[in-house]
């Protein structure tokens, strides 16, 4: 269930947010700011989860081993239904995405006074990037990427605290 919420809110907001990256309300510089933070806030539920299944089903105790095995149930729940948001968002709505964000790093790099020779480089590595990023399990891989680490950090922390009877404790 935690899993499922977790997902849910950062698919919807990946739903949420795609019009503005169309209009420019968002850009790849502060849309990184918002996804991190939404994915922060969805992978919250991973504490709740844990929480709910130490005080509910293990009578207020649970063990760091346990806390990571239900953590980590939840993140993989919860990035997969973000990876599978952005395969439908990135198919239907935002197929230039990748041509999109090339330009964006290449111009960023134009600004800081790259030469000619780094601004070949980079561009090179983009569109290898580019190329790589049009087969689906890669890029299905490379969206899991994004947001599972965020959800393996919360479990850790997540499970280290509630292994401790006496952190919040059930009522």
């Amino acid at each position: 269930i935690y899993g499922l919420i977790a997902g849910a809110i950062v698919a919807a907001m990946m739903f949420i947010t795609m019009p503005m990256y169309k209009n420019g309300t968002l850009n790849l510089d502060n849309g990184e700011f918002v996804g991190y933070t939404t994915m922060v806030i969805a992978m919250s539920m991973i504490f709740f989860g844990i929480k709910s299944y130490r005080d509910n089903y293990l009578n207020g105790i649970i063990t760091f081993g346990k806390g990571v095995k239900m953590g980590l149930l939840i993140a993989v729940i919860a990035s997969l239904m973000y990876a599978f948001a952005w395969e439908v968002c990135y198919s239907f709505f935002y197929p230039d995405f990748t041509r999109k964000m090339t330009e964006h790093y290449i111009q960023k790099e134009k600004a800081k006074g790259a030469t000619e020779e780094e601004l070949r480089k980079t561009t090179a590595e983009w569109a290898s990037f580019m190329e790589m990023y049009k087969n689906p399990v890669i890029r299905f891989g490379v969206t899991l990427m994004e947001i599972l680490p965020v959800g393996i950090a919360i479990t850790l922390l997540s499970a280290g605290l509630l292994r401790r009877k006496q952190f919040l404790p059930s009522t």
